[in-house]
């Protein structure tokens, strides 16, 4: 029994000796093969094969107006991307020179970040500071000329080319590079957006030229010009310091939003990169190339502004600041700025938000030229009046005043306050009817003081219910605090309160508070606020949430939730939800306080009749005429229709002199959302 249990066994380990044998010859006959038999092949293989992977940039998702209406759109374009190979520096400059003359012939742009132009010699900037900084990061002696900075790169990058014009557009490239790096797996973009043409010559003729690649990639464009640009906000190209902030997950020279939707909902709209392998030999021809992983389309933004009433409001809105600063009404003024918001009263919904002056957003997509970027910046053009801008809400502000009053019950619907044009306290405040005419308004309730703006009403008010009660019902009104509109640089805005006072050590003055009762003192707000207020007032003291994202949609047909986005776009900003115990207002005082602004468009001696007395809607409206130094702003806050509020819109105009001239442009918005089809 055990002598057949050896035998077994010396035979299993025979065979697998046997096994073990066979498989130790056919390796060494592999070895053999490969590097004695076809060792030259394989080597030269080997050394002329080179395997890199590169990102196949997604497309951005698109952004929508509340319609559908497709206000920047992303398109597959296409890029010159450059690697190191093992040419040397006359090949490499030669290879350049020929890339580049395929590229002008069809009439495509290269990088060219060189600060120095020829013919003659210069620099591209008048900067003194700019030009010196230049020179020292490139080891520059200061005293240079442009001239001799020119010579100076020109031995650095050997090219001999005797030609100025070729020797410089060969120097911007071989600049880019220096600046950027460059490797045999790091290519550098040298042309973006090229067109088909170029294309198809570098991909028919790839082995004329070395190291080249064509990539594809995302092309925005903003269909609409100018239109809502501060709401979209822009993209650009990614810097280096915006690489070191968000890590591996961006590549160099891809989009990224900057300001506005495009910098908020960068997450949802960038969308995900895939990747591509390709082979290369060592002059860098492509020989072989496939994905290894798709790319993934950005999600869509859908907003909830109207295009065609965006586009009505811009258009007011530039005309009625011309007309002003023309002496187009009773006075001329120095107007040049102005933002005006309009929003649904019954959900918040931002319908159009314009600020003015604007910009062109296309502009940033590739690079924007510093001389724009300086006119831009001379104008403030990239100021977001609407929901950055902090002024002095001025009469507008006395709605709150008479809700405070009213709904305290210091004040009553009936009660009839005689104004004889000068206060009898603290310093003494005049009305505004004293200053034009040296008399007062007489008895007035508080529909009437609404419609007449009477500044001594509103001041008897303001001392009877104090600055707590005032700053209490500013503040439940959305003055002094964010909306929370889904865009970065909004403004807290200010309202008066006994704080300042505080902070200041001392005691706070009744003087303040009959100011703040006006709209002055400490109050300053955004035109987005203003339109919260209003809707918050017609909606009788209900709360709001303010909102320009409708939607977001991923590019399989899924809806991202609300509360998801939410979430996100409240941690981009750094801003909580805020919870605010409502105050139901009195149907009455409400009411009281409407007619009034119903007075001021309806009736003779109401501050904007004379602007809306041929409207065929009913207005409900409010003038402010604020001061700012040597400035005042006009202001016109409104909502309609009267009976069943539906929109609200506020206008403002720096400088404008008079709130009626900012009138006119919320008669041409509601004029137009309610008769035009």
């Amino acid at each position: 029994m055990e002598d057949n249990e050896r035998k077994k066994s010396n035979l299993r380990f025979n065979i697998l000796i046997v096994i073990v044998v066979i498989l130790g010859i056919f390796l060494l006959c592999q070895l053999i093969n490969l590097q004695i038999v076809n060792g030259d092949e394989y080597r030269n293989m080997s050394s002329t094969r080179l395997t890199r992977e590169t990102v196949i940039r997604a497309d951005r998702g698109e952004i929508l107006d509340s319609k559908g209406v497709k206000l920047v759109t992303t398109s597959t374009g296409y890029s010159l991307n450059l690697y190191r190979t093992t040419t040397d520096n006359e090949q490499l400059n030669n290879n350049i020179l020929n890339i580049i003359k395929v590229l002008e012939s069809n009439g495509d742009a290269y990088v060219d970040n060189l600060i120095l132009k020829i013919n003659p010699y210069g620099f591209n900037t008048e900067n003194e500071d700019s030009i010196k900084r230049w020179k020292k990061n490139n080891s520059i002696d200061e005293n240079c000329s442009a001239e001799e900075c020119f010579n100076i790169l020109k031995k650095k990058y050997q090219i001999n080319n005797d030609d100025v014009n070729e020797a410089r557009k060969i120097m911007a490239i071989r600049y880019e590079i220096s600046q950027k790096g460059y490797s045999n797996i790091k290519p550098v973009e040298i042309a973006s957006s090229i067109s088909k043409n170029s294309v198809l010559i570098f991909s028919e003729k790839n082995s004329n030229f070395f190291g080249i690649d064509i990539v594809s990639s995302p092309v925005v464009t903003y269909n609409y010009g100018t239109l809502a640009s501060h709401l979209l906000g822009y993209c650009g190209k990614i810097t280096q310091s915006e690489l070191e902030k968000v890590g591996d997950e961006y590549s160099d020279n891809e989009l990224i939003g900057k300001t506005g939707i495009q910098y908020v909902f960068e997450k949802y709209l960038r969308g995900e990169n895939g990747t591509r392998q390709i082979d290369m030999d060592v002059k860098g021809n492509i020989t072989g190339e496939y994905i290894t992983k798709e790319p993934v389309v950005g999600a869509d933004v859908q907003l909830t502004i109207d295009a065609d009433i965006q586009d009505v409001a811009e258009k007011a809105l530039k005309a009625d600041i011309d007309k002003i600063a023309s002496g187009g009404y009773d006075e001329k003024s120095d107007a040049t700025a102005g933002a005006v918001v309009v929003m649904n009263t019954k959900t918040g919904e931002i319908m159009a938000l314009a600020s003015y002056p604007d910009f062109e957003p296309q502009l940033f997509v590739n690079g924007i030229s510093s001389d724009k970027y300086q006119e831009y910046n001379d104008v403030q053009a990239l100021y977001n009046r609407a929901i950055s801008g902090a002024y002095a809400p001025g009469s507008t502000f006395k709605m709150v005043t008479a809700m405070a009053g009213l709904e305290s019950g210091k004040v009553s619907i009936y009660e009839k306050i005689s104004c004889s044009g000068v206060y009898p306290a603290a310093h003494k405040p005049v009305c505004w009817i004293y200053t034009k005419y040296r008399g007062g308004h007489g008895p007035l309730a508080v529909s009437q003081a609404i419609q007449h703006s009477c500044n001594y009403y509103f001041y008897e008010v303001g001392n009877r219910i104090g600055i707590d009660t005032l700053s209490d019902y500013s503040s439940y009104f959305g003055l002094g605090r964010k909306t929370g509109i889904e865009l970065p640089s909004e403004t807290n805005g200010n309202i008066a309160s006994r704080k300042h006072a505080e902070e200041e050590k001392r005691d706070w003055y009744v003087g303040e508070t009959l100011s703040a009762a006006i709209g002055q003192s400490y109050n300053n707000a955004s035109p987005i606020q203003m339109a919260k207020y209003i809707s918050i007032l017609v909606n009788g003291g209900h709360q709001i949430d303010v909102t320009t994202v409708k939607a977001v949609k991923n590019s399989d047909g899924t809806e991202v939730p609300k509360d998801e986005v939410n979430e996100y776009v409240n941690s981009v900003l750094g801003i909580s939800d805020q919870n605010v115990d409502e105050k139901i207002f009195d149907k009455d005082n409400l009411r009281a306080v409407l007619e009034g602004m119903k007075n001021v468009t309806t009736e003779s001696g109401g501050t904007a009749y004379s602007i809306f007395k041929d409207s065929s809607v009913t207005v409900g409206g409010k003038t402010g005429s604020a001061q700012a130094g040597k400035k005042t702003h006009a202001w016109f806050v409104g909502f309609a229709p009267f009976d069943d509020p539906e929109i609200a819109v506020v206008a403002i105009v720096e400088n404008g002199a008079h709130g009626a001239y900012a009138a006119q442009i919320a008669k041409d918005i509601f004029d137009s959302y309610f008769y035009e089809d």
